[in-house]
């Protein structure tokens, strides 16, 4: 049940991030421009977009993305979703929300979901 998952499709992030930590990789790319290539390798290894692959087909998955989020971009966390190989994923959608996500709203959503599958 991640909320607005980080450290996903750090390339998209690094490119369109408007706050939060993605800006120090920015700005390490503005001094070491020469360095940018290595360094988005070396970080592919640990991006959740790359991990969530890995994911046993068999989970069921609930994800949480809010559309204004200037931290975590809402592109980011749907490539981490869309690359997760499983068979029961939805994705709560937040339309005016930043990286909160749901707040509150989506603790309610998630309790709901954790009782789905513990109902299974």
């Amino acid at each position: 049940m991640p909320d607005v998952p980080y450290l996903c499709h750090y390339q998209r992030a690094v490119d369109i991030a408007a706050a939060g930590p993605y800006l120090e990789l920015q700005r390490y790319f503005q001094v070491y421009p020469h360095h940018v290539e290595q360094a988005l390798r070396t970080l592919s290894y640990h991006d959740a977009m790359n991990l969530a692959a890995g994911i046993a087909p068999q989970v069921r998955l609930l994800c949480s993305v809010g559309l204004w989020d200037d931290v975590c971009p809402p592109s980011t966390v749907y490539a981490a979703f869309n690359h997760a190989g499983v068979e029961r994923k939805e994705m709560a959608v937040y339309p005016y929300n930043k990286h909160e996500g749901g707040g509150g709203w989506h603790m309610e959503r998630k309790i709901a979901f954790l009782s789905e599958c513990l109902a299974e």
